[in-house]
C-alpha cells in the first residue's frame, strides 16, 4: 500500500537513488514520488517552469483571422499574387496559420496562398514565399484585449489596414491607432 503525502516511505534495502529497484514492483510508485517531488521543487539543471509571460505558446500554432475594426470591418488576407488586404467577408484567403518564433515573436503565414506577411523597410506588406527577418512580428496585448503587430527587424512599424481595406505603411501608424488593433477570431 502506497504511503500517504507527508509520511516518509520505506526503502526496500536495495534502493537506488537514481532510479527504481531492479526486479521490484515498486517501479511506479518510484516514478509518481520523482514526479510528486519534482512538481514541488525545481531540480538543478532542470529547465525553468512555465512563465506568465507566453512560454506556453511556444510550439503552439494557432488558426485564425486577423480581424481589424475599422471602416466596415476587414480580416486581413494573404493573395497568391503576394499582395496582403481586408477582407470583409471571411474566404479561403484570410485563413492564417499563426506560430510563435520566439518568445513574443510570430510568424503569419496565409494558408492558401503558402505566403508568409512579411514587411519592408519601407512599412509595405507583403507576402514572402520564403521565411526571413521580415517575417517576424512582435505579438502585443493591447489593454482593449486587441493585438498590435510591430515588426521585430523595423521596430516602431506596424502591421495596419485603412478603413477601405488596403494595407498602410507600417511608419505611418502607432499602436494607439485602431487601425493596427487585430483580433484573431477563429
Amino acid at each position: 500500500m502506497p504511503a500517504a503525502f507527508g509520511q516518509p516511505h520505506p526503502r526496500p534495502p536495495h534502493h537506488h537513488p537514481h532510479g527504481p529497484p531492479h526486479g521490484s514492483n515498486d517501479t511506479l510508485e518510484w516514478r509518481w514520488e520523482t514526479l510528486f517531488s519534482r512538481s514541488m521543487a525545481r531540480l538543478p539543471g532542470e529547465k525553468k517552469d512555465f512563465s506568465r509571460d507566453g512560454d506556453y505558446l511556444l510550439g503552439i500554432k494557432r488558426l485564425r483571422r486577423l480581424y481589424c475594426n475599422v471602416g466596415i470591418g476587414f480580416h486581413i488576407q494573404v493573395l497568391p499574387d503576394s499582395r496582403i488586404n481586408g477582407i470583409h467577408n471571411e474566404n479561403r484567403y484570410s485563413l492564417l496559420e499563426i506560430s510563435p518564433v520566439e518568445r513574443g515573436v510570430v510568424s503569419i503565414f496565409g494558408v492558401k496562398s503558402g505566403l508568409f506577411v512579411a514587411m519592408n523597410s519601407k512599412g509595405k506588406l507583403y507576402g514572402s514565399g520564403h521565411f526571413n527577418d521580415e517575417c517576424k512580428f512582435k505579438e502585443i496585448l493591447l489593454p482593449n484585449n486587441y493585438n498590435a503587430y510591430e515588426s521585430q527587424i523595423y521596430p516602431g512599424m506596424y502591421i495596419a489596414l485603412s478603413k477601405n481595406g488596403r494595407t498602410k505603411k507600417g511608419n505611418k501608424v502607432s499602436p494607439t491607432m485602431t487601425v493596427t488593433h487585430f483580433l484573431p477570431r477563429i
